[in-house]
């Protein structure tokens, strides 16, 4: 199916962007990498009367350190994030930016317009709330930044007004002794994980000092498991203590049975998947230099 008739508009800045999203109205959607927008479109879920495009802005498409933050550019490509040494400097990103759907959508879907698009099966939003994430803004207003946490609100709502956009996404490298995991169970590599678990933790002398947990494909939005975080803050990381916090993110998991899975077959994943990505991550934590990998039906 085709997607119906629409006007085309090539921004040359962000700033006309936004303007130019303020003057058409509700009608308008911005488009970036749209892996999520064309799809809606051509099964015309979708049907914008406008299209501003953001490709053609020069130096948006970034990723660098300054001090201890990495900052993203908001036409980043997940390819760009895949293959960058400084993204690699936490796992966690490039765990997610690896394993996201095919080489297709790598090329061309962004980091921003993942966590604008807010999908309760986004790979971004669990990765980047395990880290201390800040979201930046622009828009007629002004500019702002919104912790990553606040931004998301709902399934597919965010706190980006219309004629908002995302200028930027940065992340603060975590301390030494640190070490992420993502991890996801998916029928293939195109289509959306039946649940992903998203693990970022700390060492203090061996035990678990601090620790962050985030389930993802199980809740209208990425779900904190607190108590399995409290299971590990203080602990020596074990198979028992990993085996505990993981019971505990199964019983954070709010799934809902559809074509991925029963809800029952999406908690006994999101246990699996806990207890490796936990694991993974700790070995990290130590300096042990680990690949991870979704894992395929």
């Amino acid at each position: 199916m085709y997607p119906c008739s629409f006007h085309y508009h090539r921004a040359t800045s962000l700033e006309e962007a936004s303007s130019l999203i303020s003057e058409l109205g509700p009608e308008a959607k911005l488009l970036a990498g749209g892996q999520s927008l064309i799809p809606l479109m051509k099964l015309r879920f979708a049907n914008p009367a406008h299209l501003v495009d953001l490709n053609f802005i020069p130096a948006t498409s970034y990723i660098k350190q300054e001090g201890d933050t990495l900052r993203f550019g908001p036409l980043t490509r997940h390819a760009e994030i895949e293959h960058s040494d400084i993204a690699a400097k936490i796992p966690i990103v490039h765990d997610c930016a690896t394993g996201i759907a095919d080489v297709q959508v790598r090329n061309r879907g962004t980091m921003a317009g993942s966590l604008a698009e807010a999908d309760p099966s986004g790979d971004w939003a669990p990765a980047l709330l395990t880290l201390d994430t800040m979201v930046h803004c622009l828009g007629p207003k002004g500019r702002r930044e919104v912790a990553l946490a606040d931004f998301i609100q709902d399934a597919y709502t965010t706190m980006l007004e219309h004629d908002e956009l995302i200028s930027e996404i940065s992340v603060r490298v975590p301390p030494a002794n640190s070490g992420g995991a993502y991890l996801a169970f998916k029928r293939c590599a195109p289509v959306y994980a039946s649940a992903a678990v998203a693990v970022q933790l700390t060492l203090d002398d061996g035990d678990c000092g601090d620790a962050r947990i985030y389930l993802a494909a199980v809740g209208l939005t990425p779900i904190r498991a607190v108590e399995a975080e409290a299971v590990l803050r203080g602990k020596s990381i074990n198979p028992e203590t990993i085996a505990a916090a993981a019971e505990a993110a199964r019983a954070a998991a709010d799934p809902q049975p559809d074509m991925r899975g029963s809800a029952e077959f999406k908690r006994q994943l999101v246990f699996a998947l806990s207890k490796r990505a936990i694991g993974l991550a700790a070995r990290r934590a130590r300096g042990e230099r680990m690949e991870a990998s979704h894992i395929y039906a």
